[in-house]
């Protein structure tokens, strides 16, 4: 007999794999080894921190079992009162299952001693494929991070970066560059930090990896800023500089116009330098046989005017008389184009009536051809009748009078012989007989 009550868990974590029908021991010792009540009950860890614990089940001496909706069809409990067994039996265990659980014995007049006792369920899941991705822009002299994140894995993976150059040689990471959690901090970002990153999330069970190119560009927003205000500048300095040379340009064409000298000014046709009056008349006197000279300079600028107006018109009108002689220069080989056209159309026609001849001989050919093949068809047949009465006929010494000889092809000649007489013809008179 023991003084007081004792719960016990042998381990302080159990690992199984997830899908896993399990196990988790308890055993108790009390201090009276026979109790009319007994109390067994299992909890679980809550889901976030500062909620209850959840309620597995609760099993009574009396055979009442209590077992909560959350794990209902999943836990039972294996229990001996006599031997102070309170064994929890989960099926098919899951990532849900990754946690704390507690076993608790409640006895009357039994509660002093260890009432209780804790251990932890790890389920056992390889870690899936990370994903990989690129927070920030890979521009020259940013900074980025690579992220790397599994989204299960039990117990928690860890991470691991790993950078490769152009060349896919691995290389060591630059002085600033940090790798935690998953997070590959990249700093002042250079055309070396360009290459292939390999992230690796690996717990007990095995591994998995993603990875992914990172090409480091020149910045776009920069180089758009300083495009543009270059731009910028170059137009308003050229439209600064027209300006200036327009204005330029009437101040001389106002001058040129006017004559006025420059310091002058005008006042009621009297020229005024310097705020004092000049005389515009002659040492004679202001008379009508001499006008001010602001007249002279009007009559003047006239002559010139009227001058340069000549001038002009008369290089217009040459200019004119050149463009005619241009034109009629363009009609002259135009018409030489005409002429030249009609004769190529007259090569033409002449070449056509020579083709029409050429196949006018060609047609009178085919005929010539035709009527040949017709003289050889005919040869061809006289040919057969011959073969045809040289096998059919018998040469006979005696029938032919000795004509022909036995072969067809040595001919008799009869040219040293008399004709025949034939039987029924009356004998030719003598000239020699005498009647």
């Amino acid at each position: 007999m023991t003084v007081a009550l004792q719960v016990s868990i042998p381990q302080r974590t159990y690992e199984f794999a997830r899908g896993d029908n399990i196990t988790i021991p308890c055993s108790f010792k009390p201090k009276n080894p026979v109790n009319d009540l007994v109390i067994i009950s299992w909890l679980a860890e809550a889901d976030k921190p500062g909620e209850p614990e959840v309620s597995v089940l609760t099993s009574y001496s009396t055979g009442v079992l209590d077992i909560s909706d959350r794990y209902e069809g999943r836990a039972s409990l294996e229990q001996d009162l006599a031997k102070g067994v309170a064994n929890l039996k989960l099926s098919s265990i899951g990532l849900q299952d990754n946690r704390l659980f507690d076993c608790r014995v409640a006895i009357p007049k039994d509660d002093k001693g260890q009432l209780a006792d804790t251990t932890r369920l790890v389920v056992l899941v390889a870690p899936s494929v990370p994903v990989c991705k690129i927070d920030g822009k890979a521009e020259y002299f940013q900074d980025i991070s690579l992220t790397c994140q599994s989204e299960e894995g039990s117990p928690l993976p860890t991470y691991k970066w790993q950078g490769y150059d152009v060349r896919n040689m691995p290389r060591a990471p630059a002085p600033k560059t940090t790798d935690k959690d998953g997070v590959l901090s990249l700093f002042n970002l250079t055309m070396e930090s360009s290459g292939y990153y390999v992230c690796t999330s690996t717990n007990k069970i095995r591994s998995a990896k993603c990875n992914l190119t990172l090409s480091v560009m020149p910045r776009e927003c920069t180089m758009r800023v300083s495009s543009g205000g270059v731009v910028v500048g170059v137009l308003v300095l050229l439209i600064i500089l027209i300006y200036c040379c327009c204005c330029r340009k009437k101040d001389k064409a106002e001058e040129y116009a006017m004559g006025v000298p420059e310091g002058e000014e005008f006042h009621d046709d009297k020229p005024v330098v310097n705020g004092e009056d000049r005389q515009t008349r002659s040492k004679e006197g202001d008379d009508e046989d001499h006008p001010p000279k602001i007249a002279d300079r009007r009559d003047q600028y006239k002559e010139r005017s009227e001058k340069d107006y000549d001038d002009r018109r008369s290089d217009y009108d040459d200019r004119r008389e050149h463009h005619d002689d241009r034109r009629s220069d363009y009609d002259d080989r135009r018409s030489d184009h005409d002429d030249r056209r009609e004769h190529h159309d007259d090569r033409r026609e002449h070449h056509d009536d020579r083709r029409s001849d050429y196949d006018d001989r060609r047609s009178d050919y085919d005929d010539r051809r035709e009527h040949h093949d017709d003289r050889r068809d005919q040869d061809d047949r006289y040919s057969d009748r011959r073969d045809r009465y040289d096998r059919d006929r018998v040469y006979d010494e005696r029938s032919d009078g000795g004509r022909y000889s036995d072969r067809y092809d040595e001919p008799y000649d009869d040219r040293d012989r008399p004709p025949s007489v034939p039987a029924n013809k009356p004998a030719k008179p003598s000239k020699n007989r005498i009647d």
